[in-house]
C-alpha cells in the first residue's frame, strides 16, 4: 500500500490532466496513481490500496448556492477522506477548494470576504507553522499561487493554523499528525500555473482583459517552497 492517490476535483478534464502531472513532480515521485471525482465515485476500496492523498483544486467554491449533483457527491467524498485522515487511518493533503470542504466538515466557516486574485502570495508561517516538518521548512515567508473566490478568516475548530496572509488569514492548517489543508496551490510551477491560466480566463479570478499581464506577472516569479512541502508530506505519509 505504500503509494499515494491524486485525487482530482476539476471538471475540465485537460487541466486536472496538467494538474495530475504538477502533483506527481512535486511529490518526487515516479507514478502517481489518479482519480478524477467529477467523472466517478471515490472507489470504496481506495482506503485499502494508497497510504495517502493529495487533493487538486477546482473551480467548485463550498459557498456555492446551486450545486450540482455531482459537485455535492464530490463534497461528499471529499469529507469521506479527510474523515479518515481525522481518524488517523491515512494521510490526506488539501487544496483550493479542498480546504474549504475540510473546513465545513470540521465546524469552521467559509465566505467569499476574502477573494485573491491569481498571483504569488507571499504566504507566512505562524510560530506552530515554523515546528510543523511539512510546513516549517518552508518559513518563515514564501511565495505560493494563489487564485480563490472564498477564504476563511479563523482556522477551523481543532486545527493548527501553520500560515497566513492578509488578503486571506487561513492560508494552511493541520489537524492531527495526517491531515493537511492549504488555501493556496503547492503542486504549480510558475509554468505549470501560467498554463493553467488559460482553462479559467473568463472565470473571474483575474481581469481577462489583463490577461497576457498577470501571465507574464506568473511566469516571472520565483516559487519553489510549495513543491518542497508537498515533497515532505508525501515522504512522511508513504513511511507511515
Amino acid at each position: 500500500m505504500a503509494s499515494l492517490l491524486y485525487v482530482g476535483v476539476r471538471p475540465e478534464l485537460d487541466a486536472a490532466t496538467a494538474e495530475h502531472a504538477s502533483f506527481r513532480i512535486a511529490l518526487g515521485i515516479d507514478a502517481l496513481d489518479r482519480v478524477d471525482l467529477t467523472a466517478s465515485a471515490l472507489p470504496d476500496d481506495v482506503f485499502d490500496r494508497y497510504a495517502g492523498f493529495v487533493i487538486g483544486g477546482s473551480p467548485y467554491n463550498v459557498t456555492d448556492t446551486d450545486k450540482s449533483a455531482t459537485q455535492r457527491r464530490v463534497e461528499a467524498d471529499l469529507e469521506r477522506i479527510a474523515t479518515r485522515a481525522l481518524d488517523g487511518a491515512t494521510s490526506a493533503f488539501f487544496t483550493c477548494f479542498g480546504i474549504g470542504v475540510a473546513t465545513r466538515l470540521l465546524g469552521g466557516s467559509v465566505d467569499t470576504l476574502h477573494p485573491e486574485e491569481a498571483s504569488a502570495a507571499a504566504i507566512r508561517t505562524t510560530a506552530a507553522g515554523d515546528a510543523d516538518p511539512v510546513v516549517g521548512p518552508a518559513g518563515p515567508v514564501f511565495r505560493a499561487f494563489t487564485a480563490h473566490k472564498e477564504g476563511s478568516v479563523d482556522a477551523p475548530p481543532g486545527a493548527v493554523l501553520l500560515a497566513e496572509n492578509d488578503a486571506c488569514p487561513v492560508q494552511a492548517y493541520r489537524v492531527g499528525d495526517d491531515l493537511y489543508a492549504t488555501q493556496f496551490h503547492p503542486e504549480p510551477t510558475p509554468r505549470d500555473f501560467a498554463d493553467r491560466m488559460v482553462f479559467y480566463r473568463t472565470t473571474g479570478y483575474f481581469d481577462p482583459d489583463a490577461f497576457h499581464a498577470v501571465q507574464q506577472t506568473v511566469l516571472s516569479s520565483v516559487v519553489t517552497a510549495p513543491t518542497r512541502i508537498l515533497e515532505r508530506f508525501g515522504a512522511r505519509a508513504l513511511a507511515r
